[in-house]
Parts: C-alpha cells; structure tokens; sequence
C-alpha cells in the first residue's frame, strides 16, 4: 500500500468510561482537548446514562461509544475501538496534569516499561483530602498496584497480552495491575491527576477509607468481588 494512504498511527487513546456524569463530562473532556489537538484520541464509553452525558460528549471526542453497565466492561470496549498505541484510562470526574499525552509517550520511550499511572490529588474542602491522596500516592509506589483514579496507561501490546480488564463489577483496577505487575513494574509519574473528593465528602473521609481497607482486605484473602461490589454500592454515588 502507498504510504500516503496509510492511516496515521494514533500515539495515545483516552478512554472515559461514563454513567450519569453530566455534571462532570465537559470539564473533563476540556482537560484533554489540547493533547486531542495534538493528535491523541479520546473516547467516551457509556454505560448507560440517563441524563445529558452522551449528547455533552458527542462533539468533543471522537468516538462515542455504548458499553454494558459496569467499569471493566466499558474500558474494554474502549480499548477495542481505539487505534492508540497507547491507551490511557481516565475517570470521569478526573483531570489530567498538562501535556499528560507527552508525559506518557516520553516516559514510556525513555524506559523499558510498559505501563504505568500519575500520582493523584484530591479536590475538596475536607482537610484530611491531601492526607488521603498522599497515602494513596504512597501505597501505590510501594506495591505496584494503582488505582482508577490515578490514571492508569498501558501499551497496546501489554493490554492484549493481559488480557484487559477482569469481568468484574468492583476491584478491577487492582486485578488489572496485579497482571501487569507480573510482567512490568509500573511506572510511577508525579505528575498529578485531580480527582473529585465529592465521594469522600458525601460519605465521610475517614468512613470511605476504612471501607476502602477493608474491601481491599478482603479481596486480597479471597472475598468475592460480586459480594464485594454489594457492600461498596451505596458508596458508588
């Protein structure tokens, strides 16, 4: 094939997966338009939301796309859709530090890695906020093991080779970077992702994080994650 008729590689694909996030989607496709301009791809997965997300999204990304209820599930059918060769997986009610999509290329290109995500900050008036995220910052580096919020990317080839995201309606994150792990230390960028605390807020700070303990306990000595998501769902919103 003549290579002016190639498809021009994608570097890096943002995937979003959505459920009800009116309030929070433009915001956070604001945050990524400029590494869009920059030729990186960004793609909404919703999961079947009720309110405006779909028709906010719709002319600020470049693909839209319905997924099965369920985070694992829309991140994995973002990943069929994208063309990047690297894909990066962002919450909804998350913001990205500047230039992140060169952050990640540069970082991945000057290692041997294959993976990786940000530290993250937390955005609220409760004090104990940056406590949190400093803790979390911290648990992260040590283990190897990120969470959602914190932004997680992959190459392409990694995230096949593991197999994407476990079927599996919470811990999913955790799983997918026990994998990774197995493979690949991660790389642990501190540049900063800001995440809504309003969860933290709504719930208590120190009440969510000692549901976050134990939940993550318990998954650790082999609770179901279908049991699990029971006892996290009234912490969902």
């Amino acid at each position: 094939m003549d290579a002016q008729l190639k498809t021009p590689a994608v570097p890096l694909s943002v995937i979003i997966p959505t459920l009800d996030e009116a309030g929070q989607i433009r915001e956070t496709l604001a945050s990524v338009e400029q590494a869009r301009r920059r030729g990186a791809e960004v793609i909404v997965v919703d999961g079947g939301s009720r309110d405006d997300t779909v028709a906010l999204a719709a002319h600020h990304t470049d693909l839209v796309v319905s997924a099965e209820r369920g985070r694992a599930r829309q991140m994995n059918a973002g990943a069929v859709h994208a063309k990047g060769d690297v894909l990066l997986f962002l919450h909804a009610d998350s913001r990205p530090p500047a230039a992140f999509d060169r952050v990640v290329n540069d970082a991945l290109a000057a290692t041997a890695k294959q993976w990786g995500r940000f530290d993250v900050s937390i955005t609220g008036k409760h004090r104990l906020l940056p406590l949190v995220a400093t803790a979390m910052n911290l648990r992260s580096r040590l283990s190897g093991i990120a969470t959602g919020d914190q932004a997680i990317f992959v190459t392409r080839a990694l995230f096949e080779a593991s197999g994407g995201f476990p079927d599996i309606p919470l811990m999913e994150d955790v799983a997918f970077c026990a994998s990774l792990r197995r493979r690949h230390r991660p790389l642990c960028l501190h540049n900063r992702v800001s995440t809504s605390g309003r969860r933290w807020e709504k719930h208590g700070v120190l009440r969510t994080v000692l549901l976050m303990w134990r939940l993550r306990l318990a998954y650790a000595l082999g609770a179901s994650p279908h049991d699990l998501a029971k006892r996290y769902a009234p912490h969902r919103s």
